[in-house]
């Protein structure tokens, strides 16, 4: 089972720095009201599929060890606690790590569409950052997006035959990037440029993100990759069950 003295540090490591990060900033995603009634709809409606696999999921997973539930919380704190770490992209919106692709790697990525989901509405009801509104659409592009992105990038890697470490990398920091470019479609979609259309808006909004985003990403990916190696080395077995890693310790 995962090491509970490691899943404490860990957490009062990343609640610290949640707290030293300025508290000023704009939103989470996509604001409150910002899409319209429409649009809110069609993204709860593309999301809800991939909620009800992930609940399944995550039914066969406690099932088959109820153990593994500390480590499927631990990986719902690590998302909460890293896309809670924002800073301001644009008047209305803010750039922050995402957190998903870890449990994605872990558990697979329906499991955190459930995840991350619950991570974005405890987000809009305990500290405003995004909205119910438009939770179907923060979610689309956090909590399925993202964690399909970083688990296949994570599984084509490992089958090349990359090192552990940097399938874990570029899983988690292309997930990050994916969330972005999903929430920059998003926006495109419901705000198209009146010269340039969707494709125009498309690449204003990606560009914009893309400043804060690309460091904020490649910091996330060193981050995952040491709480993975730190998995590896206090809780083996259990990495080893989900078939995550081999008989072997460490990221390698």
């Amino acid at each position: 089972m995962f090491n509970k003295k490691i899943t404490l540090t860990l957490f009062i490591y990343l609640t610290l720095l949640l707290l030293i990060v300025p508290d000023r900033a704009y939103a989470m995603h996509i604001m409150e009201g910002f899409l319209s009634p429409g649009w809110c709809g069609l993204w709860y409606l593309l999301t809800l599929p991939f909620f009800i696999l992930g609940l399944v999921a995550i039914k066969k997973t406690v099932t088959n060890d109820p153990k593994l539930k500390m480590l499927l919380v631990f990986a719902g704190a690590f998302a909460f606690t890293l896309s809670a770490l924002k800073i301001p992209s644009v008047t209305g919106s803010c750039s922050h790590p995402t957190g998903v692709g870890l449990g994605a790697i872990l558990f697979g990525p329906a499991v955190m569409a459930v995840l991350g989901s619950i991570v974005l509405l405890f987000q809009a009801l305990l500290l405003a950052h995004g909205g119910i509104t438009t939770l179907g659409a923060n979610a689309f592009s956090m909590a399925v997006a993202g964690p399909f992105v970083a688990y296949g990038v994570y599984k084509i890697c490992r089958l090349l035959g990359a090192k552990l470490w940097l399938a874990v990398f570029l899983g988690a920091v292309l997930g990050d990037l994916a969330t972005y470019l999903t929430t920059s479609l998003q926006l495109s979609l419901a705000f198209p440029d009146a010269a340039g259309g969707v494709a125009a808006s498309f690449a204003k909004f990606a560009s914009i993100f893309a400043v804060t985003q690309f460091p904020l990403a490649v910091s996330e990916g060193l981050l995952t990759v040491l709480v993975f190696n730190l998995m590896s080395v206090y809780s083996k077995s259990d990495l080893i069950q989900l078939e995550v890693i081999p008989d072997e310790v460490g990221i390698k």
